[in-house]
């Protein structure tokens, strides 16, 4: 009989970790919180118990499994990072997280919550209870609905500060955060598809843009943009290049590299920070049109007969009004009586008019098959207007698109934005993003993409890449497989969840097709550090991904960290570390969480906003507030020396740390 391993059973510490979730995210969040900034993590597994008491010895079996895995994952996971006066995480099991199983973890005394359950009604439950059970905890929710999770924000906000009446809300250091993991691996996986494509992140009333350049050729001088974030590694582009893969121990690309790195450097792309501008538009700055356009209406061999047959009534009616003298108004009008047969026959006229009255009517009997196409056509086509479209016969360059579940419809939607071709392969035809495929008149196959004949009517072999985004591993493994053997040069990307078998599956097919570039990619990775940086109590604006690294951008207040306060800008910028980017210049009691600046209107010369083109020697006083690019860890060095690392500093005297 298979039993559940005993876990220790310490008392949860004050201004501990929670998070809750049994997937890959819950997995490497808990790991990054540990291994990158030293916090001690408590983990809430779902659903253990239900398995356990319901389903048998089998079922008794996947528990005993799903607890031990977690455990062993994110142990072994931090065991070679962390700190070793850290604590293990500590894994609890809970057949549902209701208000006695946050209780039992130590929400009352946790300093934050991560909900990152797969399911949006699970999360948002879970958020309720804990903001009931501690109104100054910090929250990060994982949602994919975005709209709801603006509401559901503001709601938590609002409730935290009531239930302090009488403190200012910036002193309870009180947040709700919503991400989404898809939003977050969307721009990675789709650059993954196509070279030179722009990461953008957007927050609040901020959009920033960073453009990934190839390396300049001779003569010609790189543009830096505003800085220069990231080099990339020589080997990006390089199909037989070490990057590829999520892990392994090759180099990577150098993040925030100082000016004397980005000019001794040759060869190698950049990543530069190019654009900053208010969000009032889509990130490319186009917008979708609803109109039909016409040849959606009528086909092209339609439009050329209608085109033809008004250039023969033109030519007709020329013809009339040169050989009988009439005005030209008045050779139109008989030439459109003689079309529609409504003209008295010209007996007696002249041998010119009875010719030209009978090719008027020849015209006419053709004119109306034409016709009676045309609308057919245009029935059929408003008809079929719902229905998924046909890839056409002639397309090529396109990108193959496999799966539309959160993560295929996020990366469908980012790639129609950069107007990249698309054709999705999806089995369920009432997937989430099926009605977005319909919607942007994507061309969809629907059918099993093991199967024979799918990516072939998907027309693979003249694709320019394949994106495998289905929810298994071996689903995406056979895909890529099958589209090597009819195109072995294709353009590679899988989603793998297994750090282990990802890098085989790399390492494999790089060996085996030399000249193809293949990609492997995590959505957890790409979307833990974002996650975790929301936890520790920082406004994180976004994250992008830089081949196999995560650049973070935060706000941050300069009082209390003592690597910012009283240095200049070019003295707090450590190179792979962290760099002051922009400047909050609105006074401190005029700012706005979303970082938009009130005019002033004492004095309208005042500069208001984010001021990007920071002096240098721009010495940082307290009361400022800056824009970060940091690294994982350099997010976590700041916060260690910040007022957050003190305060518990001083619960741990009161309350000594159990091991």
């Amino acid at each position: 009989m298979t039993t559940l391993p005993r876990q220790p059973q310490q008392a949860p510490q004050t201004g501990h970790m929670i998070v809750c979730g049994g997937d890959a995210l819950a997995e490497r969040l808990a790991a990054e919180l540990r291994a990158v900034y030293g916090e001690r993590v408590t983990v809430v597994v779902p659903f253990v118990r239900v398995a356990r008491q319901g389903a048998g010895p089998a079922g008794r079996a996947r528990a005993a499994t799903l607890l031990s895995r977690m455990q062993a994952v994110v142990n072994r996971t931090v065991s070679a990072a962390a700190d070793d006066s850290v604590p293990p995480p500590r894994v609890l099991e809970a057949p549902e997280l209701d208000e006695e199983a946050l209780a039992e973890a130590g929400v009352a005394d946790a300093a934050a919550l991560a909900l990152v359950h797969g399911d949006d009604e699970t999360n948002i439950r879970g958020a309720l209870a804990a903001r009931r059970l501690n109104p100054q905890l910090r929250l990060v929710i994982r949602l994919y609905n975005r709209k709801l999770g603006q509401h559901l924000e503001h709601l938590l906000d609002q409730a935290a500060a009531l239930s302090a009446p009488g403190l200012d809300p910036e002193a309870l250091d009180t947040t709700t955060t919503v991400l989404s993991d898809a939003d977050t691996a969307a721009p990675a996986l789709a650059a993954t598809a196509v070279a030179g494509t722009s990461k953008v992140v957007q927050a609040d009333g901020l959009l920033l843009r960073a453009v990934e350049r190839t390396p300049p050729g001779r003569g010609e001088v790189a543009d830096p943009g505003l800085c220069t974030l990231a080099l990339l590694s020589a080997t990006a582009n390089d199909p037989a290049g070490a990057e590829g893969s999520d892990v392994g121990g090759a180099e990577g690309p150098l993040l925030l590299p100082d000016e004397r790195t980005v000019a001794a450097a040759t060869g190698r792309g950049t990543v530069v920070l190019e654009a900053v501008s208010p969000t009032v538009a889509a990130p490319n700055g186009r917008t979708t049109s609803r109109r039909m356009p016409l040849s959606s209406l009528f086909s092209r061999r339609l439009r050329w007969s209608l085109a033809g047959l008004v250039t023969s009534v033109l030519g007709l009616a020329v013809a009339s009004w040169a050989t009988t003298g009439d005005h030209p108004l008045h050779a139109g009008y008989l030439t459109l009586l003689d079309l529609f047969a409504i003209d008295d026959p010209a007996i007696g006229e002249p041998l010119a008019r009875q010719l030209l009255q009978l090719l008027t009517g020849l015209a006419g009997l053709l004119l109306l098959p034409v016709l009676l196409a045309a609308v057919l056509e245009a029935l059929g086509t408003f008809r079929t207007a719902s229905a998924l479209r046909r890839p056409p016969r002639g397309l090529s360059g396109h990108v193959v698109l496999l799966g539309l579940g959160k993560i295929g419809t996020r990366v469908l939607a980012r790639l129609r934005e950069l107007g990249i071709p698309v054709v999705c392969v999806e089995e369920d035809p009432e997937a989430r993003g099926v009605a977005l495929a319909r919607r942007l008149r994507v061309p969809t196959v629907i059918g099993d993409v093991t199967q024979e004949g799918v990516l072939e009517a998907a027309k693979v072999h003249r694709a320019h890449a394949l994106l495998a985004l289905t929810s298994s591993d071996i689903t995406n493994l056979e895909a890529a497989l099958h589209a090597r053997s009819v195109k072995p040069d294709l353009r590679v990307a899988l989603r793998l969840f297994d750090d282990g078998f990802a890098t085989a599956v790399y390492r494999t097919l790089r060996s085996a097709h030399p000249r193809a570039l293949t990609r492997s990619r995590s959505v957890s990775t790409l979307a833990a550090p974002a996650f975790a940086g929301a936890m520790m109590g920082r406004q994180i604006l976004g994250a992008i991904p830089v081949e196999r690294s995560v650049l973070l951008f935060a706000a941050l207040d300069v009082a209390g960290h003592p690597l910012l306060d009283g240095r200049t800008v070019a003295d707090s910028f450590r190179a792979g570390s962290r760099r002051v980017i922009a400047l909050d210049a609105t006074a401190p009691s005029e700012r706005r969480p979303d970082l938009a600046a009130s005019p002033a209107d004492d004095d309208p010369d005042r500069p208001t906003g984010l001021v990007w083109d920071l002096h240098p020697g721009y010495v940082l006083r307290p009361e400022d507030r800056v824009v970060l690019a940091a690294t994982r860890q350099g997010l976590a060095e700041l916060l260690r020396h910040g007022p957050l690392a003190r305060t518990r500093a001083g619960d741990s005297q009161e309350a000594p740390r159990a091991v």
